[in-house]
């Protein structure tokens, strides 16, 4: 790897204060601005042109999956809300409630939607009459507001953007079917296209999505040593169905209650990959995602010819990535520091002495590693570049997060390593509530998964020592 020389001093450095570096990351690379609103941003050109990559690149794995995108409102009556009791009660110290349309009081009170499961099983219950009406395969993009307390740009604010999946099902077999699908394109997405290996796993009945019956999850470790909830996926039962009475015939002509499943991500993904992949320069975007995955400077733009080439060898390239070039006065060293900040995963030079040997210099921003790239050769080297970036990227989050995952098979193991040791725990656990609560109430510890991969390290429960049931990943989370 190249020598790591720091190029934009505005940043913080991460060992020096990792949430001040998050912050300084979120501003400089235009990503978001705060606003008058509290605990909600505006997500400038560079973050939402993230953002819509991820977008499209998830909606197109939905659809190729069968589901087709809807939009509810974004009120709930609070009868409609209060018809499932532990779903209302898991989210009511978050609800945001309209009282006034106007200038008049409302005779009911509207909740700003936080999420959408009752708009969804009042739909239903409106379309839904036989089996052959089934399944129902829906997602929607929209905005949700939760009135949260401690906000932070991307991973928790009061309003945010995100996607949410709903399907309906004529079986339980059906639904629990998809609720592991749909976990399963998650991780395939966050590895695949943002770079950030996942554990995938079952949470915990205290961890579990309000009126859930299972809720799967995709759990991420960032830089430093936190996890982070990238995506959830909930099986339902018929519980919903049930509160909503939805039924419809079946084949054999009797009435039935379906099953259903809700799943989402965010745009707590944005802070993911910075918190995953950032440096102490700022972004280092995954070129899946990135809004330009290579930037043209002419070098000594000022003679003859540089800048001619360079917008020939920009247009070359845009017939196969997404490329931009900056013929801006500013000083090429500015230019650098400003793409590093931005975390554009290619950097292309070209200048006089370039040009004469018919050659490019093309920087990685991962590991600053540079190569000298003939003109001819662009169109078979940038990608190979990009996807070296995008593996490389990939590699070294997975080394960090194995270097990260520890054993513990006592409390005092567990507690040793959460006082000194960032990053996941493994360690076994005898599925009672109370052990739960203690590691958090000791440690400071949260479950992050039950994982589908179970590994035996120890016999007993690490916290109360009777016999363990499961191991679990265990760790400080965001």
């Amino acid at each position: 790897m190249a020598e790591q020389k720091k190029m934009v001093e505005e940043i913080t450095s991460m060992e020096e204060d990792f949430a001040k570096w998050y912050t300084d990351v979120v501003k400089k690379a235009e990503l978001i601005e705060y606003t008058g609103v509290k605990g909600c941003m505006a997500i400038r050109p560079y973050g939402y042109a993230i953002w819509e990559n991820i977008q499209s690149r998830l909606d197109s794995m939905f659809k190729a999956l069968g589901h087709e995108n809807v939009c509810m409102p974004m009120f709930i009556p609070e009868s409609l809300l209060n018809k499932e009791k532990e779903h209302v009660a898991g989210f009511a110290p978050e609800v945001a409630w309209v009282t006034y349309g106007g200038n008049e009081k409302l005779e009911e009170r509207l909740c700003v939607r936080p999420t959408s499961e009752t708009l969804f099983c009042e739909h239903y219950k409106a379309i839904v009459r036989s089996y052959r009406d089934l399944p129902k395969l829906y997602n929607q993009w929209v905005s949700v507001v939760r009135w949260e307390k401690t906000t932070r740009p991307f991973l928790r604010s009061r309003e945010f953007l995100w996607q949410e999946g709903h399907t309906i099902h004529a079986t339980a077999e059906e639904a629990r079917e998809e609720t592991v699908r749909m976990l399963d394109v998650y991780a395939d997405f966050c590895e695949n296209d943002l770079a950030m290996p996942v554990i995938k796993g079952v949470k915990t009945e205290k961890e579990r999505f309000a009126g859930a019956e299972d809720t799967y999850t995709v759990e991420a470790l960032m830089h430093d040593g936190k996890a982070l909830q990238s995506a959830t996926s909930h099986y339902f039962g018929d519980g919903f169905a049930r509160a909503f009475d939805i039924q419809f015939t079946d084949k054999d002509n009797t009435l039935k209650y379906p099953f259903q499943t809700s799943w989402g991500s965010t745009t707590r993904l944005i802070g993911a990959v910075i918190m995953t992949h950032g440096d102490d320069n700022g972004l280092v975007l995954p070129p899946h995602i990135a809004p330009t995955q290579v930037i043209v400077v002419p070098v000594a733009a000022h003679k003859a010819g540089v800048t001619e080439k360079a917008q020939e060898v920009t247009a070359r390239l845009g017939k196969i990535c997404r490329v931009k070039i900056d013929t801006t006065d500013n000083s090429p060293g500015w230019k650098f520091a400003q793409y590093e900040m931005k975390g554009v995963p290619l950097r292309l030079e070209i200048g006089p002495k370039d040009i004469e040997k018919n050659q490019c210099v093309l920087v990685r921003r991962d590991n600053r590693e540079k190569a000298f790239v003939s003109l001819d050769a662009l169109e078979t080297e940038v990608p190979k570049l990009l996807d070296a970036v995008q593996q490389g990227l990939y590699a070294r989050a997975l080394e960090r997060r194995e270097r990260m995952t520890y054993t513990a098979a006592t409390l005092d193991e567990l507690l040793d390593v959460a006082e000194h040791k960032p990053g996941f725990i493994k360690a076994m656990w005898c599925g009672d509530r109370a052990c739960e609560d203690k590691l958090k109430e000791l440690a400071g510890v949260t479950s992050r998964c039950i994982p589908f991969e179970q590994e035996h390290v120890a016999d007993t429960c690490v916290c109360c020592g009777r016999p363990a049931e499961k191991m679990l990943y265990w760790g400080k989370a965001y």
